[in-house]
């Protein structure tokens, strides 16, 4: 059904998707944007606490979702089952289950909501979205990857969220 649903996607290409796509999930590369926007935020004295909270929320990410889970399920990646889809993107080396690019992004998410960033948050859940739908429309992912990285990288940012704290707390 899965790979029924990612067709259906591929049925929606078009040239100007095929060219605005690709970017829009480069921006999650390795979390790169993400984790530029860390940095910005802890050289700012304002939002430093803000940066701190995006740190421990990817670093409980990368550890949860890239180190722990995506080895423990070793999901095949849909372009590998259905062969005949042409790729825009190079071809990712990992496994597929959670979706990193969703699980970073939504970590990202729930760190700037818990942190109290009321703007910042609703722009990161815009690009966070874009990012998750366009590594289905590029076929890198199924659905359900997408669900799971929704799921345990809001999860990853609750924990980071509560790890500062409790630090802030015993200091």
């Amino acid at each position: 059904m899965e790979i029924q649903i990612l067709n259906i996607i591929q049925n929606l290409r078009t040239d100007i998707g095929d060219t605005i796509v690709p970017f829009i999930t480069k921006l999650g590369d390795a979390g790169m944007i993400w984790i530029c926007l860390t940095i910005i935020l802890l050289i700012i004295p304002k939002t430093r606490k803000t940066g701190v909270i995006m740190m421990a929320a990817l670093l409980v990410d990368v550890l949860l979702c890239n180190v722990l889970i995506k080895n423990l399920v070793a999901r095949t990646r849909p372009f590998d089952v259905n062969t005949a889809v042409q790729l825009l993107i190079e071809k990712p080396q990992d496994y597929s289950f959670p979706s990193g690019h969703t699980a970073a992004s939504f970590a990202s998410v729930m760190a700037l909501y818990l942190a109290g960033e009321k703007k910042m948050w609703k722009a990161a859940l815009v690009l966070a979205v874009l990012i998750a739908l366009s590594r289905l429309y590029l076929y890198v992912h199924y659905p359900t990857d997408i669900i799971g990285g929704v799921i345990f990288g809001s999860l990853s940012g609750y924990l980071g969220y509560k790890i500062v704290e409790q630090i802030r707390k015993k200091r």
